[in-house]
């Protein structure tokens, strides 16, 4: 039974994956924490929220899980490597300095950790989808659809989609755009793919990748309807974390594509 504590366990995600590790046979939820909550029962157990990571330890958990914001993460996600305890983290927004310093606090620690912009699996395919079709395609665009309580724009899947197709096509044909009457209508973008993002209520979380060529578009879309979409892959870096060495960036590597 593996021991698996959850970080930011009295947020709607942090909540969603406590139901799933507990409905888990081969999980044990052991320790959960969230300042903002401390003291609160997590549903259906007798473990109450703790306020800090050090209940981790005491608890004896192996593996944690983290989807708290980023000025928390960037505390929290040292703390792990230093305690040996792997990590699997959800939350977005790290710099590429970040991910370095990590890489190196995991490689000389006894836990490695699996940081993911997005562990729906579907979403990951939808990565590399647009990722193998890019090369073949002169133009293309990312569209990205959330929820009103998302804070940061555009969202991480759809900075690390940009990146991905960025990378495996260098030749894109150039904005025409000569005016805009609306300044941003054109959106911003990552690694000279444009970008937009929409913040609506009544959705959760979708992204269209747009890529066209003389004569044809092609159009990749995924969309998530609640949190339990994450899960699946959650489960899966939680059971997996421990034989990746090291830093691992995103699903990809876990499921073989």
């Amino acid at each position: 039974m593996l021991k698996v504590g959850v970080v930011g366990a009295g947020g709607r995600m942090g909540q969603t994956v406590c139901r799933a590790v507990l409905g888990a046979s081969d999980l044990e939820l052991v320790a959960a924490v969230d300042p903002d909550h401390a003291g609160e029962p997590v549903e259906g157990t007798a473990i109450e929220i703790a306020p800090a990571v050090a209940a981790l330890a005491a608890a004896s958990a192996e593996v944690v899980v983290d989807f708290t914001v980023l000025a928390a993460a960037r505390k929290n996600v040292p703390q792990y490597a230093e305690r040996g305890i792997h990590a699997v983290i959800g939350t977005t927004g790290f710099t590429t300095d970040d991910l370095e310093e990590y890489g190196r606090l995991f490689g000389a620690s006894t836990a490695n950790a699996v940081i993911a912009p997005n562990f729906t699996i579907g979403a990951v395919l939808m990565m590399r989808f647009a990722e193998m079709a890019a090369p073949w395609f002169e133009s293309g665009e990312i569209i990205e659809l959330h929820h009103d309580r998302k804070i940061d724009a555009p969202s991480g899947t759809a900075v690390r989609t940009a990146q991905r197709m960025a990378a495996a096509s260098d030749s894109w044909t150039p904005d025409p755009t000569e005016t805009e009457t609306v300044a941003g209508a054109r959106g911003g973008t990552v690694d000279g793919i444009p970008v937009h993002a929409v913040r609506l209520r009544g959705v959760f979380a979708h992204q269209e990748v747009v890529l066209g060529t003389a004569g044809q578009t092609l159009t990749i879309r995924h969309d998530s309807f609640d949190r339990d979409a994450y899960m699946p892959g959650v489960l899966l870096a939680v059971r997996e974390v421990a034989n990746r060495p090291g830093l691992t960036i995103g699903l990809d590597p876990l499921l073989g594509v």
